[in-house]
């Protein structure tokens, strides 16, 4: 089973709407795997009032979330980590350096998968994700670059929280038919239903954008 993580900084946010509405996505397409995620800052934190109340208006609850901080034990555990931002790209290159060529921003891997395509029938996510890194060098880690980010809504305007929702939809949908298009969703899973049930506790069975 593939266990996919979610990064960001606090664990109250970005990265809980983003695991939720990843594992949505997959349990809709009948993909079993694991979504969690972390966040840079101390555990223990719940999810903002914002988020759980957009992810209760699709139906899911998040009120049991608490967060989790990650370490390279908790880094070194995900086939494929997606953190919202650099900074938590190069967080987990520093804590977890063998975690690097799985390890991409959202936005990163939307525009690096677009440029391969979606994976072949018999191609692993591990050599998918090869081919998605391979002209990655580590100074590409240094400095800012916009287009890779998904920014913070904290302090933004009163509708920042419903835009991120819908901007991380719109990422979440276009990785997913790269990463699970019909073909590999059909050899791997055969006959199952496009409906899961999910377990508890934050494990999840779960148009061309240009970032």
């Amino acid at each position: 089973m593939i266990d996919m993580l979610v990064l960001c900084t606090a664990n109250s946010c970005r990265s809980v709407l983003a695991e939720e509405l990843l594992a949505a996505q997959l349990t809709e397409l009948g993909v079993t795997a694991r979504v969690s995620s972390a966040g840079l800052g101390p555990p223990g934190w719940p999810a903002l009032p914002e988020v759980v109340e957009l992810l209760s208006a699709r139906g899911i609850d998040v009120t049991w979330h608490r967060s989790i901080q990650a370490n390279a034990d908790v880094l070194n555990a995900a086939d494929l980590v997606l953190a919202m931002t650099r900074e938590h790209l190069r967080f987990a290159a520093v804590t977890a350096p063998a975690t690097w060529p799985r390890t991409f921003t959202l936005r990163e891997l939307v525009r690096l998968g677009s440029r391969i395509g979606p994976r072949a029938a018999r191609q692993s996510l591990a050599a998918w994700l090869g081919l998605a890194h391979a002209n990655r060098e580590r100074r590409d880690l240094l400095g800012d670059r916009e287009t890779d980010d998904i920014a913070d809504p904290i302090g933004g305007p009163p509708d920042a929280f419903a835009a991120l929702a819908t901007e991380l939809q719109i990422l979440i949908a276009h990785l997913t038919s790269l990463v699970w298009p019909p073909w590999v969703v059909e050899r791997e899973l055969p006959g199952v239903a496009a409906s899961n049930p999910r377990p508890s506790r934050g494990i999840t069975t779960a148009p061309v954008l240009r970032p």
